[in-house]
């Protein structure tokens, strides 16, 4: 185990004899404590009188002592379910507007500014749980593509460091970042843990800009924060460009990180590195020299130190060089990050080989992106045999940002053969989804039959293994890591890594 890692010892917190024992204790805080950390507006009721266990903005998932959160919603407002809480126990409310006795009784309330109860939310969750984030070793990592690679080598130099290494992100729950109130449970147990056992903890986080509009990392300190890369994706939630950027680079400030580690080598990264008021590391590919590239390898010189990761491709030399920064910043030395990025495993469903004698080379990635279908493709190219062609299977997801899929279209044909099937088509039609990818497709491409229609994704994957041969490559994109597919309300068993293996002939 490596020795790189130092930290100041004022992080060293004593165990108290219930985390010895290996139990998470439930805090229990007067309201009035809490509210120091949030502005509030008005008071109804008095909160030095009531006892907070715990917070919520579910009001289905209130129990007795909870301070319930009313969050107003796309679909739903919180304020509406108020009543509901307090039947259920909730001794407390925050709120954008105060609510008439007759609906929640007498129960005390908070009231705070118009679009602050999230923000309020996440600070009360931290103090609740006594800011465990202050207490553990953090990075943030963000960016459209290569957030998951990165937090898993992280955490893979964490454990080499002396540290034990979490990753919190896409892999893990429904949600990239998850909600504030499970954040702070989770950073808890966490310190929890360190308490009892002594051993820092390291935690690699991706922050999605979902989770950084809507405060769900506030109250969160971060050691290091990360950006990848940012390109067109979530546009159906973001306005534009501009405000998707403006959210990434939120984390990027002295209320969220200490400092930063930049890819200098996207558009959107210089411009962080020249507008953002805390301290940065820009990488750059660079970086990098004697760089050797294989399928399922990766070697390369960096600071002096061999560095052999076992992913394949370009992009993620350019992923272990931002983890490995961010490691440098963290005071980690530069041997012991590479021998923490040898150790590292491959990131499921993230440029995945599955593979079989005799048979092309499948590959299963997460690419939904225009731009990390097209990167995926060239890399693909990249590390084929000679005179190996390049066979995709790509689809775009229902009841997401639509504006992507003509570019999603154009961006597959930098393959041999693309097949269009489907991803996740939700609530949408996909025969609808496939036709405005096709927009983007022009026909002499239709007429040639480099792209071609298939809307079963699993009779897609057998097309393009079928057309392909020994020496090609099969990239499968879109799902990465998911082992379910969405068709309208059903949610059905699909693995695109079983089913390549299936449809290859080798054993899951």
């Amino acid at each position: 185990m490596g020795t790189g890692y130092h930290r100041p010892a004022d992080l060293v917190v004593p165990g108290d004899s219930a985390a010895e024992a290996g139990r998470i204790t439930l805090a229990t805080v007067q309201m009035n404590l809490l509210l120091d950390e949030v502005d509030v507006l008005e008071v109804s009721g008095d909160p030095a009188s009531v006892a907070v266990t715990t917070i919520e903005h579910d009001s289905r998932q209130v129990t007795p002592g909870a301070l319930f959160c009313c969050l107003p919603g796309r679909h739903s407002d919180g304020h509406d379910h108020a009543a509901e809480a307090v039947a259920r126990g909730a001794v407390a409310l925050v709120c954008e507007h105060l609510l008439p006795p007759p609906s929640v009784g007498r129960v005390v309330q908070a009231r705070v500014g118009v679009g602050c109860a999230r923000p309020a939310m996440a600070r009360l969750a931290a103090a609740l749980a006594d800011f465990p984030s202050r207490q553990l070793v953090m990075a943030g990592v963000t960016g459209t593509n290569g957030k998951t690679t990165v937090t898993h080598l992280l955490a893979a130099i964490f454990d080499e460091a002396g540290l034990t290494g979490h990753v919190i992100g896409t892999l893990g729950g429904a949600r990239t970042t998850p909600e504030a109130t499970e954040l702070q449970s989770i950073l808890a147990r966490l310190r929890d843990a360190k308490r009892r056992t002594g051993v820092p903890q390291g935690v690699a986080m991706e922050v999605s800009s979902h989770a950084l509009v809507q405060a769900r990392v506030d109250g969160i300190h971060f050691d290091v924060a990360v950006f990848t890369n940012l390109s067109h994706d979530h546009l159906d939630f973001h306005a534009d460009m501009e405000e998707y950027f403006a959210a990434k680079a939120s984390l990027f400030s002295p209320e969220h990180a200490v400092a930063g580690v930049v890819n200098a080598d996207d558009e959107w990264g210089r411009r962080l590195l020249d507008a953002a008021p805390i301290p940065l590391r820009a990488v750059a590919r660079t970086d990098a020299t004697d760089v050797a590239l294989s399928i399922g390898a990766s070697r390369f010189t960096w600071r002096g130190e061999s560095v052999r990761i076992p992913l394949s491709g370009a992009f993620n030399v350019e992923n272990a060089l931002l983890a490995a920064e961010a490691a440098v910043v963290l005071d980690i030395a530069p041997s012991v990050v590479a021998a923490g990025l040898g150790r590292a495993h491959p990131v499921p469903g993230r440029f995945e080989v599955v593979s079989a004698p005799d048979h092309p080379v499948v590959i299963v990635d997460y690419a939904h992106t225009p731009a990390s279908l097209g990167r995926v493709i060239a890399e693909a190219r990249s590390l084929a045999p000679s005179g190996g062609r390049i066979v995709v299977v790509f689809g775009c997801g229902g009841d997401r940002d639509r504006a992507k899929r003509p570019a999603m279209g154009r961006a597959a044909l930098g393959a041999d053969l693309a097949v269009l099937t489907t991803d996740n088509p939700r609530g949408e039609d996909p025969e609808r989804i496939a036709a405005e990818v096709l927009s983007g497709v022009p026909v002499a491409a239709l007429d040639s039959g480099r792209l071609v229609v298939e809307a079963d994704r699993r009779r897609a994957i057998e097309l393009a293994v079928g057309r392909a041969g020994a020496h090609d490559v099969v990239l499968i994109c879109g799902k990465g890591h998911e082992s379910t597919q969405q068709i309208a309300t059903a949610v059905v068993p699909f693995d695109d890594r079983l089913v390549a293996q299936e449809v290859l002939g080798c054993s899951p």
